[in-house]
């Protein structure tokens, strides 16, 4: 069972966190702190018990926008330890999922925090720790891709895509009603669908042909209009490009 430190400066989010945590079987005891100063001191506690020792801590649920240190430096702080608790991250902002993800975060839950969000965060962190056993999982639908909104998993279609563009190891997804960021490298995304008719234009851009409105020269330079905006193609793709546009039905 975990065992789980709940980081909030915000009381009655925090209490609503720990009530949440209680209720899951898969946590053994769960603690609050109040800021990132405290939990900190806590962790130290924690590391100088030892793994299995009464003060371990497996999983830390921390905000991020706190005063003084934040939840992104505890976190950056804990990446520097032999082995530090897992973290996921609790927050009512979703513009910090990418670097997030770059602290190895297990999950980056949005608030309000829905119990069943949280329950599949647990069940990441207790897979990761090993002490629950790993569920096979099924192949997801090719059509869909599923991303998460406001805490909420929507499955977004994938002919409704636009265009990708890459943001470090992750993926943001256009569509004509807005973009989401998903947990997948560009790289991945370009050999899973290019059966589907999407191509690389650039390091950072992957498009679907059926959504290409317009190719443009200008003075040398190569670029498509996808769903209304303009991407500029790099020169090792403009050739690839313009023969595939050539031979669309």
């Amino acid at each position: 069972m975990l065992r789980a430190l709940a980081v909030d400066d915000e009381r009655p989010s925090l209490e609503e966190l720990l009530y949440l945590l209680t209720a899951d079987p898969r946590i053994g005891s769960v603690e609050g702190a109040g800021d990132a100063t405290e939990a900190l001191r806590r962790i130290n506690r924690a590391l100088e018990s030892g793994p299995d020792g009464p003060e371990a801590i497996d999983v830390v649920f921390l905000d991020i926008q706190m005063p003084g240190l934040d939840g992104l430096d505890l976190a950056r702080l804990l990446t520097g330890f032999a082995r530090p608790p897992l973290v996921v991250f609790v927050t009512a902002h979703e513009d910090f999922a990418v670097q997030a993800f770059d602290l190895k975060a297990v999950d980056y839950l949005l608030k309000p925090v829905r119990k069943e969000r949280l329950a599949e965060a647990v069940r990441r962190a207790a897979e990761q720790r090993g002490t629950a056993p790993r569920i096979p999982v099924h192949e997801p639908d090719p059509d869909q891709i599923p991303v998460e909104l406001g805490g909420v998993t929507r499955f977004v279609s994938v002919d409704d895509i636009t265009h990708v563009e890459a943001q470090g190891d992750y993926a943001r997804l256009h569509t004509d009603r807005g973009s989401h960021l998903v947990r997948i490298p560009l790289s991945t995304l370009e050999e899973r669908w290019r059966a589907r008719g999407f191509v690389r234009i650039h390091r950072r851009h992957l498009v679907a042909l059926r959504h290409i409105g317009e190719l443009r020269l200008d003075a040398g330079t190569v670029s498509v209009v996808v769903g209304g905006e303009e991407l500029q193609v790099s020169r090792r793709h403009a050739r690839e490009l313009r023969d595939l546009l050539m031979r669309r039905p």
